[in-house]
């Protein structure tokens, strides 16, 4: 089993910046992909970004350019850098981990952009 704690949410003004947070815990040993996930009020769950055990990156077009994912293996930890951050950006962020054929996912984390 996985545990994934998320953290770094918060309310933010248009503009501004943000770095989330995830970290595992439990069978961590062989991750093979990390991701964050977002579901704002009313619409379905949506891609944000992805990196690969390999370091290859995946974003969603609508965060190209204002966010970033990285990631700390000797920490199992996945980061999310947000800058620019928009209105249209509110949502719950959830992390998800691919360990061993399995995803699992976080509690998530409430963003809000606002002025």
């Amino acid at each position: 089993q996985v545990q994934l704690v998320e953290s770094g949410g918060g309310l933010v003004q248009p503009g501004g910046s943000l770095r989330l947070s995830c970290a595992a815990s439990g069978s961590t040993s062989a991750i093979n992909a990390m991701g964050w996930y977002r579901q704002a009020p009313g619409k379905q769950r949506e891609l944000v970004t992805t990196i690969s055990s390999g370091g290859t990156t995946n974003y969603a077009d609508s965060v190209k350019g204002r966010f970033t994912i990285s990631r700390d293996s000797a920490k199992n930890t996945v980061y999310l850098q947000m800058n620019s951050l928009k209105p249209e950006d509110t949502a719950v962020y959830y992390c998800r981990f691919w360990v061993r054929g399995v995803d699992y996912w976080g509690q998530g984390t409430q963003v809000t952009v606002s002025s």
